[in-house]
């Protein structure tokens, strides 16, 4: 099979984790910037020029689309499904995933659990809306921030209100969400392929730090999940519209709470914790589905 990954990147650890799984079960496998590929868009014959050249005989795309460049991505990855080319990840997933606002409408709204959360766009009902997800501390978040950027912890109301209305001047789209003080700094990642729960590691936020990224000096463990836990991750990616995705969730006396569903997650992080060659169930999945498009 002809597979093309998606990566600005060649050498990024999740590139190369997915090169070398694909080439080992025998595929072809071409790395594509997104960001230097030419859109051209024709009724009945779109198509894709990458350095010059037409792309022909790709049979299915791996995206790896970072934060910066999610709107033109989505746009790569939609017109590969225009060209009927099969993609582990589709163009709307991408986007409402990426925009944590609507992430959570959409998992709220399917019933799953997430922290409290507010946006306004009015300056003068911050107080209110500070309130609502109160008691302090209350987290401030950017909708599009990734690794733990542009997530903050107000200690007072204050603060909170002073953050919300300098992001408000500067055109930055923000929420406020209720902070969960009995996760101590820890959240659940729950790596999930094809509706299968195929890696879990807990997250530890180092000490001082309550973002629990490792990109931020995080430690990280294998835990078990309940039943019940592994049955939100899966929801949670299903009703993204996700087939890969990684999952992350709080540990709770309510039961888990969904915090964000990761539509391009990184593969290095859940791999060296878990042992887990991720990557290979990527490419399974691929094997089995490339032909129902």
């Amino acid at each position: 099979m002809n597979i093309a990954i998606l990566s600005r990147n060649p050498a990024l650890y999740s590139t190369q984790s997915l090169v070398n799984a694909a080439r080992k079960r025998n595929h072809y496998v071409r790395i594509f910037d997104h960001m230097q590929c030419d859109l051209v868009i024709e009724e009945n014959s779109p198509c894709i020029y990458y350095h010059g050249q037409r792309v022909k005989n790709i049979q299915a795309v791996i995206p790896r689309i970072g934060d910066s460049a999610t709107v033109y991505g989505a746009s790569v990855i939609r017109q590969f499904e225009l060209m009927k080319i099969f993609s582990t990840l589709k163009a709307d997933p991408l986007l409402k995933a990426r925009d944590k606002i609507s992430c959570m409408q959409i998992l709220a709204a399917n019933g799953i659990a997430v922290p409290k959360s507010t946006i306004s766009n009015n300056v003068m009902t911050i107080g209110q809306m500070i309130d609502e997800v109160g008691p302090m501390p209350v987290v401030i978040k950017l909708a599009n921030g990734t690794h733990g950027l542009g997530v903050m912890l107000a200690e007072q109301k204050k603060m909170a209100e002073s953050i919300v209305e300098a992001f408000h001047k500067t055109k930055q789209k923000v929420f406020l969400q209720q902070f969960i003080a009995e996760a101590k700094g820890a959240d659940v990642r729950v790596f999930v392929v094809n509706n299968e729960v195929v890696g879990v590691m807990k997250r530890q936020a180092a000490e001082g730090e309550f973002r629990s990224n490792l990109h931020r000096g995080a430690t990280s463990e294998v835990i078990q999940l309940t039943e019940a836990e592994m049955k939100v991750a899966r929801k949670a990616a299903r009703v993204m519209g996700l087939n890969v995705a990684g999952v992350d969730m709080l540990q709770t006396s309510r039961g888990p709470m969904v915090l964000e569903v990761n539509a391009s997650p990184g593969l290095e992080g859940i791999e060296t914790t878990t042992g887990h060659d991720i990557a290979s169930k990527i490419i399974k999945y691929v094997e089995k589905n490339y032909n129902y498009i």
